[in-house]
């Protein structure tokens, strides 16, 4: 047993578990600002329980094989699609996204273990067509699942996620070998479809949340507020931070869901320009171990299986850091690993040990 463990990939594991903890020492303080358990106080508990819940998927995943999840991939497309479905029926709304579905204890958002399933989804396509990946024939086709995801989850709406989605396909693409001159005019047609879902699909409160990047001051109690609050506390933060627990945006509660949209506004501002690049390069050394993971992988299926998996924490990373820099409009994408949330985080947990698997068989004599 001691054995197995030593063959896993203990760079990674080592970089998840520093921010892991990073996330739990930042809920923390939030948890008892004020020297009281205050009414998020849950935050804290559960998303030490969602760590707990998240490793143990993770290690059942790591000694699982890879392979088993190709067999597999279009009944769990399909149960994805359910999720998606179900939420649009009975799908409770927060913040104007009836996004999640009550489970008693806690809610589970459907699109976050959907991102996993697209992953695998497209991995076993391009996989079984890896020569052909550049043709018009296999984009076009592989696009087909998920334009049906994409209707699904703007219909709720989630602009972030849709926009996550649309990266992991095209992400897969651009590392299987596509050609340049195709993406191109994918990426012309994504602009085209941007410019109609503006004029046709785009909420009223997703096109604020877009013109609100140009003049956050126009609205500074309204839709600029989110916005200002947060790039004032990564600006006041300095570069060593002032304190876990000490932020005057978050613990005074001038920042707005600090736990899970905003948690690097927090992490800059308690600890600093100093803290905000370790995390930056735990990000960066993660999908690093995850490139090398892909590129040593025995066969295709593994390699565009991490290669999604990375375009998740990339995209995921950018659009969330953006938003709180006041680059990217608020979209509700939690930042891998360190924002609070069970479905996010037990979701990007089990892509990482289906990662950590790819990596045991791509090792001499483990089969």
């Amino acid at each position: 047993m001691l054995k197995n463990f030593l063959k896993l990939d203990w760079i990674l594991i080592v970089t998840v578990l520093l921010l892991l903890g990073l996330s739990l020492a930042i809920l923390y303080p939030i948890s008892y600002s004020g020297g009281e358990l205050n009414k998020e106080r849950g935050h804290f508990f559960r998303q030490l329980i969602f760590v707990i819940i998240g490793l143990v998927v993770f290690f059942v995943f790591a000694f699982s094989d890879y392979r088993n999840w190709s067999g597999v991939s279009t009944y769990l497309f399909l149960a994805g699609l359910l999720g998606l479905f179900l939420v649009l029926i009975f799908g409770k709304t927060i913040r104007g996204t009836s996004g999640w579905l009550s489970l008693g204890l806690f809610n589970l958002q459907p699109v976050e273990p959907f991102k996993l399933i697209i992953v695998v989804a497209l991995a076993r396509y391009f996989s079984l067509n890896a020569k052909g990946i550049g043709s018009w024939k296999h984009i076009l086709t592989s696009f087909i699942p998920v334009f049906i995801s994409l209707m699904l989850v703007l219909k709720q709406p989630d602009l972030g996620s849709a926009v996550v989605i649309l990266g992991i396909w095209l992400g897969i693409l651009l590392i299987g070998g596509a050609k340049k001159s195709h993406l191109l005019v994918l990426l012309v047609s994504v602009a085209i479809i941007f410019l109609a879902g503006w004029s046709f699909f785009l909420k009223g409160y997703q096109k604020e949340r877009i013109e609100i990047l140009l003049h956050p001051s126009s609205d500074p109690l309204g839709a600029g507020y989110n916005v200002i609050q947060s790039t004032v506390a990564v600006g006041s933060g300095g570069f060593w931070g002032k304190g876990l627990g000490h932020g005057s945006q978050s613990q005074l509660n001038f920042l707005p869901e600090k736990h899970t949209d905003f948690i690097f506004a927090v992490l800059s501002e308690e600890l600093g320009l100093g803290g905000a690049l370790f995390v930056l390069a735990l990000m960066a050394i993660l999908m690093l171990r995850l490139f090398s993971i892909a590129q040593s992988s025995r066969d295709n299926f593994g390699r565009f299986l991490v290669s999604g998996f990375i375009m998740i924490i990339f995209i995921q990373s950018v659009i969330n850091i953006g938003m709180n820099i006041g680059l990217v409009p608020v979209a509700g994408i939690p930042l891998p690993l360190v924002s609070y949330g069970g479905s996010s985080l037990v979701t990007m947990l089990a892509a990482l040990g289906i990662s950590e698997s790819v990596f045991r068989k791509s090792r001499k004599g483990i089969d």
